[in-house]
């Protein structure tokens, strides 16, 4: 007979006993490794679309249309008040420096503002003396040469109206006139804004923007006039002034406030910032190629990590695609790329501390 086999000395037993004493560690307790070795705990139902990063809270300052059209009804103001003081406005035909610098004036201050309330957004300073420098020579050049469109179709748009028998000012074709002439103001803010940040496309939808906020500042201004004169203690030459200094800034706001949400609404393709200290901002991307770095210059001023490179990515379009190129490390997906890479729809990317979230209009 065989004899039966022994057990092996060295065989490990596991129990039932065993397993039921086995305890597995909380999802808090769950954490992970940024590459700066520091680790950050979470759970798992409250973590960012990379678990890497902590979800940050946007910041309605960093959306488009609110701080173009702050900056519009800034600029506008800051216009008017280095002319108002010089402006006549005795119905004699008469012309100041005032009257003539007025409204060109207020388009290059929008422009300027512009300008620097992006520089603002992206905290780089280098590019806002950049686009100051260009903004303030270009609205001047533009705010003369649109103010003599605007004035044309503003007589043109009068005669008209003369023919059809309108004699008042306080007829609503009138100000309707002035709002269609005034749309030459808000394109040339647009244009300017799209010019600074080097992008035909933006361009055209900062003129598109431009002009449909113009239409509507324009076509409230004598409104508002005649509303101040009404309620005016003093009779309509006192109220004259202020009721410029409004309804400029209204034009200035409504320009800036429409750029924004025609650029919004008319994108193709932008980095929505998830985490990071621009949470909240959208990057449109308008160029064939669009830089990310440490570098003022970088298309995407990634600021505040000392592990982003100056130069750390660079997105290409070719065709309809996205195709990331990294130089340092990027995640997408919360797994590190090694080469060129192609985002859809949704992608998500990790830079250093900052998240982005990829998006593209469905067609």
């Amino acid at each position: 007979m065989s004899e039966s086999p022994q057990p092996d000395p060295n065989t490990i037993k596991i129990t039932l006993d065993d397993l039921e004493a086995i305890t597995l560690p909380s999802p808090a307790a769950i954490a992970t490794t940024s590459t700066s070795g520091t680790s950050i705990y979470g759970t798992i139902n409250d973590m960012p679309d990379d678990p890497t990063l902590p979800a940050e809270k946007p910041s309605i300052w960093l959306q488009g249309w609110l701080y173009l059209g702050s900056a519009g009804l800034l600029g506008a103001l800051a216009g008017w008040g280095i002319c108002e003081h010089a402006f006549v406005d005795n119905g004699t035909g008469a012309k100041t420096w005032g009257n003539i610098w007025l409204l060109p004036l207020i388009v290059a201050l929008m422009c300027v503002a512009f300008g620097i309330a992006e520089s603002l957004v992206e905290r780089s300073a280098r590019k806002g003396l950049i686009r100051v420098a260009i903004a303030l020579p270009l609205g001047i050049v533009f705010g003369f040469i649109f103010d003599f469109i605007a004035n044309l179709i503003y007589n043109i748009g009068l005669g008209i109206l003369g023919a059809a028998g309108v004699q008042s000012f306080h007829n609503p074709a009138v100000w309707l006139v002035r709002g269609i002439a005034w749309m030459a103001f808000g394109a040339a803010g647009g244009l300017v804004y799209g010019i600074i940040g080097k992008s035909g496309r933006k361009a055209g939808y900062g003129a598109l923007g431009g002009a449909l906020g113009a239409l509507l500042g324009g076509a409230i201004f004598d409104p508002i006039a005649f509303l101040m004169e009404r309620h005016s203690a003093h009779g309509a030459a006192h109220s004259a002034a202020p009721s410029r200094a409004i309804g400029f800034a209204l034009l200035g706001m409504a320009t800036g406030i429409a750029m924004g949400l025609v650029e919004s609404a008319l994108k193709d393709r932008w980095l929505y910032v998830t985490a990071g200290p621009l949470a909240g901002k959208q990057f449109i991307l308008y160029k064939p190629v669009t830089t990310l770095g440490s570098n003022q210059q970088a298309d995407i001023y990634l600021f505040k990590d000392a592990e982003i490179l100056p130069a750390h990515a660079t997105l290409l379009l070719k065709g309809s695609r996205i195709h990331v190129v990294p130089t340092g490390t990027v995640y997408v997906g919360g797994s590190p790329i090694r080469g060129t890479h192609v985002l859809q729809s949704g992608s998500i990317l990790r830079i250093g501390r900052y998240g982005f979230r990829y998006q593209e209009k469905q067609r």
